[in-house]
């Protein structure tokens, strides 16, 4: 295998495939990317077992083969390099790394160490980037990040009317997001994607226009421009989420998004070690307290459209301003039930996205 490559397409591709490379010991194969060169199309792969990420680039190609790079360091290599053109060629078990007077040769990675890929079926759909893009920002954030409860890691794919719906829950919040108008899935069915890759997809997005969303028994396929992203999928049952969310709320506070989020963020400033932020609830306007021994308080108030009863309840703030932030729109609804019952961000003028959080007790 040899060409010749731009040093910032490669940099790019390295780090773009790079992604996936697993730093587990044992598995030599796993620590490098797979370079395939066909004419003038090369394409990196890296690959963890559960993440692969490939991307195709157009080089000058001199000499068709495949080879199993080091990632890190190549990439190192690469970087360090000064910026046009770059010589590689692979020969027998080392890899040749050339830009004006700088020259390195590598020892290259077995290529029976690097794991085999399936393929997917032909089935698939297409979607928006931008709309991907923005439900998964919506979403994903609300996925637990606790390897000891793999199922709540994921992100829940499920048919919904003619569409897609997104769910995720770390069990004290949960954000759900509909697609309209495009599944892969049949009425009924659902998969569970893993969080991580979903959060690798949403940097891939702005590859192309459009992703191309393949599903199969175990593995998910995203593709977007020259970028293809394949995970394994989680196996088990997702919590009843529908369960979760109450049928009805008596409370409904109305609020600007921003005016409410500007003082979240300053209310936030004195709740130290995970101290909730208390919403006073009252006709006409929302206060906002936060309260830290030894350390002081903080009010501020924020007008509102307030309908039911007079309520205190407290959240986590972190967690609350964040729903805040990926809610669409200029207003948002908060409706509660009491001050320990599951309350609801939505958006006004629209039904697409909903996000549950659970309020914190406080004496």
């Amino acid at each position: 295998m040899k060409f010749r490559c731009e040093r910032d397409v490669i940099v790019e591709a390295l780090g773009i495939a790079g992604r996936a490379v697993s730093g587990r010991g044992g598995m030599p194969g796993l620590s490098g990317v797979r370079a395939q060169l066909s004419g003038d199309r090369l394409q990196l792969t890296g690959s963890d077992l559960d993440l692969t990420i490939s991307i195709e680039v157009t080089v000058a190609g001199e000499s068709d083969g495949s080879a199993v790079i080091p990632a890190r360091l190549a990439t190192d290599i690469v970087k360090a390099l000064p910026p046009g053109a770059v010589s590689f060629a692979a020969a027998d078990e080392s890899l040749s790394i050339a830009a004006g007077r700088s020259e390195f040769s590598i020892r290259l990675i077995a290529g029976d160490e690097f794991p085999k890929l399936s393929e997917l079926g032909p089935d698939s759909v297409s979607l928006p980037s931008d709309q991907l893009a923005e439900s998964l920002r919506q979403v994903v954030l609300a996925a637990s990040s606790d390897d000891s409860r793999p199922i709540l890691t994921g992100v829940l794919l499920a048919a919904e009317h003619d569409g897609l719906r997104l769910v995720a829950t770390d069990s004290f919040r949960l954000a759900m997001r509909d697609v309209p108008g495009a599944s892969v899935l049949e009425e009924g069915q659902s998969v569970l994607i893993p969080s991580r890759a979903l959060g690798e997809l949403n940097r891939i997005l702005g590859q192309g226009e459009t992703v191309e969303l393949k599903l199969g028994d175990r593995e998910a396929s995203f593709s977007v421009g020259d970028v293809r992203l394949v995970t394994r999928l989680i196996e088990g049952d997702f919590p009843n989420y529908r369960g979760l969310i109450p049928d009805s709320h008596p409370n409904l506070l109305t609020v600007e998004r921003e005016a409410l989020l500007n003082a979240l963020r300053r209310v936030k400033l004195l709740a130290r070690e995970s101290t909730p932020i208390r919403l006073e609830i009252a006709d006409g306007a929302v206060e906002l307290v936060a309260i830290t021994q030894d350390v002081g308080q903080a009010r501020e108030s924020v007008e509102a459209i307030c309908e039911g009863t007079d309520l205190t309840v407290a959240f986590n703030p972190q967690f609350l301003i964040e729903g805040i932030e990926v809610a669409p729109g200029e207003r948002i609804t908060l409706a509660t039930i009491d001050e320990l019952k599951p309350a609801v961000i939505r958006s006004r003028g629209t039904d697409d996205f909903l996000y549950l959080i659970m309020p914190v007790r406080v004496s």
